[in-house]
């Protein structure tokens, strides 16, 4: 009997899996990917409900995120000691692709983002990460689901070309000079060769790794190309790209707190990014924030209780009995949000 195991990807083994044969498979605790499913399959043997767990959701987000980044790892390296320098695209679909649309499903926005909170690999787990939010920024715009599958792939490959650059200058402990500067801009051209190259990829994809770093105003780079020319594609992928730098902790610099990432990034809509896809984004995230405590720039903490559209970055905050209008307030302002 054939039983729907499409179902138990996500889930966790509860204890070691044997075979018939008594032939070890799969350790207890196992996140199961599609991987393992085929691989559980092949070995005939069928799953029970009994036989997994649904992890909570921050368990979920932690251990399926640090597992499609220990993939995008894998991946880095396979290309490494291939000479074609062509993509694994099944390793991808198969180990990557389906926990990044489980983690979107659950939209959790704040436990999602502590779960990207870089440990020490930034460069596999910003792929990871831009996945992600890219994923969840397409479903905000209201993308088509074909469309979504593509960006997904698509944001989850933009940095691809780094591995073509030397890791002296990806994890440089400060800034880098004019002359590593130029070698690191040139991830942008190799990850558009290496994605054109590969069976199962689009042009449109490929556009991605090329253009995540161009800007509206022509400012950008490879080719310093105005905001007409650039894919929408690309112009989703900058925005969460530069979102997750930002909150990270890099190799140079601490992650800057979310608030003055998101007043950054409003200041950047006048020129440097597509000014639509940036609001949808920042007034996504502060409606998430709806609920969680704040701390405001006098020292006081209350809980955000509204967002008003057409100001998202200066809510209503409740402090005790009173209530505070950052829009009319001006003087003050959110110096951080504490997560739920």
């Amino acid at each position: 009997m054939e039983n729907n195991t499409e179902t138990f990807i996500g889930k966790q083994l509860v204890s070691n899996l044997f075979n018939d044969k008594g032939v070890f498979v799969l350790p207890a605790m196992t996140l199961l990917s599609a991987e393992h499913i085929r691989l559980i399959r092949q070995h005939k043997i069928v799953l029970e409900p009994h036989d997994v767990i649904q992890l909570d959701s921050a368990a979920f987000f932690q251990i399926a995120v640090d597992d499609c980044t220990a993939a995008m790892e894998g991946i880095f390296e396979q290309i490494k000691y291939n000479k074609t320098k062509r993509v694994p695209m099944i390793e991808l679909r198969n180990e990557v692709i389906p926990f990044i649309h489980q983690v979107t499903e659950k939209g959790d926005f704040y436990g999602i983002l502590s779960a990207l909170q870089t440990k020490d690999d930034y460069t596999y787990r910003h792929n990871v990460a831009v996945g992600i939010l890219s994923t969840l920024l397409g479903k905000w715009l209201k993308l088509k689901p074909e469309d979504l599958s593509m960006l997904t792939i698509a944001a989850t490959l933009h940095d691809i070309g780094k591995i073509m650059v030397p890791a002296e200058i990806l994890t440089k402990p400060g800034p880098l000079t004019d002359e590593e500067f130029q070698v690191m801009k040139k991830h942008t051209t190799y990850g558009y060769e290496m994605i054109r190259d590969t069976v199962g990829t689009n042009h449109m994809q490929a556009l991605v790794a090329l253009q995540h770093h161009e800007r509206m105003d022509g400012s950008g780079y490879p080719f310093g190309v105005l905001g007409n020319r650039i894919t929408d594609f690309s112009k989703i992928v900058a925005v969460t790209d530069i979102f997750h730098a930002m909150t990270s902790d890099r190799y140079y610099r601490q992650a800057a707190p979310l608030y003055e990432v998101l007043l950054q990034m409003e200041e950047d809509v006048y020129g440097k990014l597509d000014p639509y896809i940036c609001r949808v984004f920042i007034n996504k995230l502060m409606q998430s924030m709806i609920g969680n405590e704040a701390e405001l720039s006098d020292g006081r903490t209350g809980r955000i209780v509204m967002i008003q559209s057409n100001d998202p970055l200066r809510p209503l905050v409740n402090i005790g009995e009173e209530f505070v209008d950052l829009s009319k307030e001006r003087s003050l302002g959110i110096t951080r949000v504490l997560p739920l």
